[in-house]
């Protein structure tokens, strides 16, 4: 069995995202209601990681999970958690700060992130390790498409 690396250990991937969202979340809190170029810039950048990690879980990460753990529960309340949260990205898009929701929305979407990743972590990566999946493999997929996507997200943001 190959040595595990943390660059290309799936679950360490998506660890790594986790802290990077929460800790945009927690800088969230700390922005005074008038530092509207600040939250604009710190919540369009969490909406971007959220959009592509999310996808990237859809696409690659929870079908092969769902294959080799027997939850089905565990993984259908995941994939209702990402359409929740992608409901609140969509709305976000569509306000400026100091809209009257703006700060509500993406505290909760704080609050839905925080959650998820929770039982994420404490629930399905415990799954996933006992269930011995191929981690690296998943992984080097899962690098591969976030290029494919974050180049696409910079291209979004240029046009």
């Amino acid at each position: 069995m190959p040595r595990k690396s943390s660059k290309t250990d799936a679950l360490a991937m998506l660890k790594a995202d986790h802290d990077k969202v929460r800790k945009m979340f927690k800088e969230f809190e700390k922005l005074e209601a008038n530092e509207t170029e600040e939250k604009t810039q710190l919540v369009k950048q969490a909406c971007a990681e959220l959009k592509v990690h999310t996808q990237v879980e859809n696409e690659i990460v929870y079908p092969a999970i769902r294959e080799v753990i027997e939850d089905d529960d565990l993984m259908d309340e995941a994939l209702v958690e990402h359409e929740a949260a992608e409901e609140l990205i969509a709305q976000l898009e569509q306000l400026e700060p100091g809209d009257e929701m703006y700060d509500a929305k993406f505290t909760v979407l704080g609050e839905y992130v925080n959650h998820h990743i929770a039982e994420e972590q404490k629930e399905m990566f415990p799954k996933a390790r006992k269930a011995r999946i191929d981690l690296v493999g998943l992984g080097e997929r899962m690098a591969a498409r976030k290029r494919e996507l974050t180049k696409g997200e910079a291209a979004a943001l240029l046009e």
